[in-house]
């Protein structure tokens, strides 16, 4: 069925009584901010040092600008000025980074005497946003996820340390256990990501790290058969009752591929999958989780299997595609943070295509032939959107920055992924 999201009435309901504050910089800032802008009309904050000309021209942002790599009493600094400069507001603090979401819990007392603030704790934190953590969460909860190893650099420096050896074949999987450490750290060649295929491609993995300083812990997972199309994104948000108020989902089309930014969706189809939904509500309600969640799913074309990768402690960069499917996230949030009230649970059930590539770019790399006539009907049908293409956007310099960036996602996919595979890598 088709839908008409430009008629939808913007605002959805006006108020002029709360001020996002969003920490950050680049596209998923901006859709935080476009949510709130349409569904309350708010004009937004942003904290970042070096915001996208996306959000430094927007109609809705104003700009605070803070050092980059600031330290945690320099951005603190910054959001209680602010929170002292609008003392009639009712103050939301947001963010899409792991970094972020980790000040925000090491910081929680301080802050939450003036901000509202959407995320976890930092006990829950540490048991299911560890990724490691999370593999036993779902072990307990009975839910499936790909055979994992960790290794600890804790005591690395010792000669006798050696990292275990995957116990399942080659080609494998290895990213950190919990991004903020690795994401502070900076080398030459740093991906988000490592596919790796041989045992000695691991090794050398083994002493970039080690010489780049890092002293967390890696995991190694088995690769999962199967292209960007097997992965799944699921958005929800519990309130402060414990009940998740928010749930969606979507159907990955397209991951982005350069290396530090490789496994963020640059397209997807919002889907229903009430088995990914149940899933995910049990390993947030079972874990005490409060706040938006982000998931990772991956569907093993071997046997069908739900992987169940990770769970980040934030909305997630992609997190206008709820908004798009008709369940705006910040509703159901500030009807719990700032108005105390208990919802009904909200779920993302239009189909609509949310892409930040051009057309032509992700239909060369759906190679489905159902999958992409399916693409083709919702494009035909007028039920593509692009977070960054914002009607209510009517700075010229603006959109014509955020046009040239969409040309550039060919010169990234021509250098970093040109030809579509079976394992999207």
């Amino acid at each position: 069925m088709s839908i008409d999201y430009l008629t939808r009435p913007r605002p959805l309901t006006p108020r002029d009584d709360i001020l996002p504050v969003i920490i950050g910089g680049d596209f998923g800032v901006y859709g935080i901010g476009r949510c709130f802008n349409e569904a309350f009309g708010s004009r937004c904050i942003c904290v970042g040092s070096q915001p996208t000309e996306s959000i430094t021209r927007s109609n809705f942002f104003d700009v605070r600008h803070v050092s980059a790599h600031a330290s945690d009493a320099q951005l603190l600094d910054v959001l209680m000025s602010v929170a002292g400069e609008h003392p009639d507001k009712k103050l939301i603090l947001m963010a899409n980074h792991d970094i972020f979401s980790a000040f925000v819990a090491r910081n929680a007392r301080a802050l939450s005497r003036h901000y509202a603030l959407p995320f976890p704790d930092s006990q829950v934190m540490e048991r299911l946003t560890d990724k490691a953590e999370f593999a036993r969460a779902c072990e307990r909860a009975g839910i499936g996820t790909p055979r994992t190893i960790t290794v600890s650099f804790s005591d690395v420096e010792d000669e006798a340390w050696a990292a275990p050896v995957p116990p399942f074949p080659f080609p494998v999987v290895a990213k950190a256990a919990n991004g903020e450490p690795y994401d502070v750290l900076e080398f030459e060649g740093k991906r988000k990501i490592w596919f790796i295929d041989t045992p000695e491609e691991l090794a050398e993995l083994w002493g970039t790290l080690k010489d780049a300083g890092f002293r967390d812990t890696f995991l190694v997972q088995e690769l999962i058969p199967g292209d960007n199309t097997a992965m799944r994104s699921i958005t929800a948000y519990v309130d402060s009752r414990g009940e998740v108020t928010l749930i969606g989902s979507a159907r990955v089309l397209l991951e982005d591929h350069a290396p530090t930014m490789i496994g963020n969706p640059v397209a997807m189809i919002t889907e229903e999958f009430p088995s990914l939904w149940e899933s995910a509500c049990t390993l947030l309600t079972d874990n005490g989780y409060r706040g938006f969640a982000n998931f990772d799913v991956k569907i093993d074309p071997r046997d069908g299997r739900a992987l169940f990768l990770e769970v980040n402690p934030r909305i997630g960069r992609n997190n206008w595609y709820m908004a798009a499917a008709g369940a705006n996230p910040m509703i159901p949030m500030v009807a719990d943070l700032i108005d105390g009230l208990a919802c009904e649970q909200q779920q993302a059930r239009d189909e609509i295509l949310y892409t930040l590539v051009p057309d032509s770019l992700l239909l060369h790399y759906v190679t489905d032939p159902d999958l992409r006539d399916r693409v083709t009907r919702i494009i035909g049908q007028g039920r593509r959107f692009d977070l960054l293409l914002n009607p209510a956007e009517k700075n010229l310099r603006r959109n014509l920055t955020v046009w040239l960036q969409k040309q550039n996602h060919r010169r990234k996919f021509a250098r970093y992924y040109p030809e579509p595979t079976q394992t999207s890598y």
